[in-house]
């Protein structure tokens, strides 16, 4: 089998960055503009923008202070403790993010700018993600009122939930932590608008977030500022839940047909869900309707014209392992029917860390089991030369194996620690059950004695 560009791209600039250097740094960065946040890609934690910085400086939303003194560090070959995730998996042997985004061309043409630069510079970034505002119709089991409305209106209602500490507990989110309702005049919104004139001609990849971008205003403004003003390199890409009302949706998708009979390179619509068996995608993402999350990428695949595709995000959580073959199996049924000359449908599957209870790691061995008998499976439905569109591809195989090593760091936890976690998990599911009228033991029966487990630690700490 011929090794696919992506992986040998990641390869090779393995050598090339050395042992602490991610052109990420420079050149991608996530906005998260309700609560003026930023990191360079989801790994490290967010930092503040510093308000202050932006009326002379609206770059200083990916420039900030801190992120340039991590880039100092990296420039000295030096690890930056916040990207810890990547040199965990570069020291069990894995190629990382860092050594993926890296390697991809929007970041890649700058390298030798970035190797020779201070860490002082401004820089303009080639792939932005940005999160406008937190309006969303659902409450993701992991997600938090920082991105999700809903989640903010349960708990200021019925406040945070009753793990060892209190968990989405709304005195948390007051302050500089509150994100600003799109209602409200948004000083971080103002200066990406601001920015965006110079920003754009640069952009190679734009992303939207949120939220749910399909109910957010900015999102048709920029879908009407690129068909004022299409670029050619440009790839636009949007992740959404895929799960509103009927009319809204025609809406989006009557933009995205437009967008994609323009000139641009190319649309990745981006669909969030962490599950290929109903009941646990609907658990776990809830107020997700799975049928109509189903229909809708059917309708996108089947309707909007070339220069597009779809791209799965399957956050791997403890509550996704039992249902992953059966959305790979989906995916590659996509492939099939509608990957006819180019590759339509794809999939990704980011590790979650937080809530620290919904980590694959605490799994036990017969559930990492399952995952490699997954991977196994993947590695007998590679794509070939002559059939390059309906299987795996090798990096896609590589990136759920290095979950796997991970998960397995598992057994290296403190034992203590694992029971805490086990117990929280615990008591966060039977508060949701409680006040959302579902039933964990009932949508995850082969999980019973994994309940059992977790129910015992709750009532022993």
């Amino acid at each position: 089998m011929t090794k696919s560009v992506f992986l040998t791209a990641a390869e090779q600039m393995k050598e090339d960055l050395g042992p602490a250097l991610c052109l990420a740094k420079w050149k991608q960065v996530s906005l998260h503009l309700p609560t003026g946040l930023n990191n360079s890609c989801y790994h490290p934690p967010l930092h503040a923008i510093p308000k202050e910085l932006l009326a002379d400086n609206p770059s200083a939303l990916h420039n900030t202070p801190y992120k340039k003194e991590q880039r100092k560090i990296m420039l000295k070959q030096e690890r930056p403790t916040e990207c810890s995730y990547c040199w965990t998996q570069e020291d069990m042997g894995n190629l990382s993010d860092r050594h993926y985004r890296s390697g991809e061309p929007w970041a890649a043409m700058d390298f030798e700018a970035i190797k020779n630069s201070t860490g002082d510079e401004n820089v303009i970034p080639s792939y932005v993600e940005v999160n406008f505002n937190h309006a969303c119709n659902l409450s993701c089991s992991y997600c938090s009122p920082q991105f999700s409305s809903s989640w903010q209106a349960e708990v200021d209602k019925l406040g945070g939930f009753p793990t060892s500490t209190v968990h989405n507990d709304p005195t948390h989110f007051v302050g500089s932590r509150r994100p600003i309702p799109a209602r409200e005049e948004n000083p971080y919104v103002d200066a990406f608008w601001a920015w965006w004139p110079e920003l754009y001609p640069k952009l190679k990849h734009f992303r939207m977030t949120g939220g749910e971008p399909v109910l957010d205003k900015n999102t048709y403004r920029v879908f009407d500022y690129v068909l004022a003003l299409p670029k050619n390199d440009l790839h636009l890409n949007v992740t959404s839940n895929f799960s509103v009302e009927d009319q809204l949706f025609e809406k989006y998708l009557g933009y995205v047909k437009r967008l994609c009979d323009t000139q641009i390179e190319h649309f990745m619509q981006y669909v969030s869900v962490d599950s290929g068996i109903p009941r646990h995608a609907e658990y776990i993402r809830h107020g997700l309707t799975y049928s109509t999350m189903i229909t809708s990428v059917h309708k996108y695949l089947r309707e909007v014209p070339n220069r597009n595709s779809l791209t799965f995000i399957i956050t791997m959580n403890n509550l996704s392992v039992l249902g992953l073959r059966k959305q790979l199996e989906g995916i590659l049924h996509l492939r099939q029917t509608y990957s006819k000359t180019y590759q339509r449908v794809w999939f990704d599957t980011p590790l979650l860390r937080q809530p620290a209870w919904q980590s694959i790691q605490l799994l036990p061995p017969s559930y990492i089991a399952i995952l490699e008998e997954t991977a196994d499976w993947m590695e007998q439905h590679l794509e070939t030369a002559e059939d390059p569109l309906h299987g795996f591809k090798d990096y896609e195989v590589q990136r759920l194996r290095r979950d796997i090593d991970w998960a397995k760091e598992g057994s290296n936890l403190d034992p203590d620690y694992v029971k805490l976690q086990k117990a929280d998990f615990y008591r966060f599911f039977a508060e949701h059950d409680r006040r959302r009228n579902t039933n964990f033991l009932n949508t995850f029966p082969e999980m019973a004695a994994w309940w059992t487990e977790c129910e015992y630690h709750a009532k022993q700490l």
